[in-house]
């Protein structure tokens, strides 16, 4: 079985978030950068795969040279190969029609996208992506079995999960719970060793239209004061949630 894994490279939690030229550009300034949470889950999953079916496993990121750091940490945790699209990451359309031609040219029978990024929360590539090469899709999975090419899947559902049973080939938009946070792996110095010497392939964009463009970024408003009322003082608690809050 061949695995394809989207990894995005995206701004660590803890970072503190800016913009420049008129809030029309993040500022990438003093950023950490990480694997995004959601295809982290994703990549621990096809290391299972592999580990226990033989699957070969390639990460794939469009970015520009700076994302080759995080495939390097997909390689260390142990995926086979990686390839970078050559590309800024600007438009959802544009990064899945880069990854449907990754994954035509690549004859992948599985691939696995986390449901949405960190930083945009767009969740829309998974989808495209799979419209885009005609592979069966289940989004929302927290759970994944291959047996040859029959696929058991479990996706979250308004007040519970939902059973798919379908085949290969197929999308998944991988959250937590296709793996927990306690199998997550963390690079060892042999395999930050090894993925020194894993090949990491750089091509080049195709041509492809950018559907959506950012036109200005907006931090949340501050948070206002905290308001202090007397336990005894009822009739001002509910005045303020009231009329100031209007929570009621």
């Amino acid at each position: 079985m061949k695995i394809l894994v989207c990894i995005s490279h995206v701004p660590d939690t803890t970072s503190k978030i800016n913009f420049v030229n008129g809030d029309t550009e993040f500022d990438t300034n003093g950023v950490q950068y990480v694997i995004n949470p959601n295809d982290e889950f994703g990549l621990t999953r096809a290391i299972w795969f592999q580990e226990q079916q033989g699957a070969k496993v390639t990460v794939v990121n469009v970015g520009g040279p700076d994302a080759e750091a995080t495939l390097r940490k997909a390689l260390a945790i142990g995926a086979d190969d990686a390839i970078r699209i050559n590309a800024i990451p600007t438009d959802g359309f544009f990064v899945a029609k880069q990854l449907a031609e990754v994954v035509k040219n690549g004859n992948y029978d599985l691939v696995i996208c986390g449901k949405e990024s960190l930083d945009y929360n767009g969740g829309m590539v998974p989808g495209m992506l799979a419209g885009l090469v005609n592979y069966n899709f289940v989004n929302s999975c927290t759970e994944i079995t291959v047996t040859g090419s029959d696929v058991k899947a479990a996706r979250e559902i308004d007040g519970g999960k939902e059973i798919i049973a379908s085949s290969l080939p197929m999308v998944v938009g991988g959250q937590k719970g296709i793996v927990e946070e306690k199998d997550l792996r963390i690079p060892n110095m042999r395999g930050i060793m090894t993925a020194r010497t894993k090949p990491l392939t750089v091509v080049e964009p195709i041509t492809a239209d950018a559907k959506t463009k950012a036109v200005k970024f907006e931090k949340p408003a501050p948070k206002s004061a905290v308001k202090m009322v007397a336990s005894e003082n009822l009739d001002e608690l509910i005045n303020l949630l009231h009329n100031e809050a209007k929570v009621i």
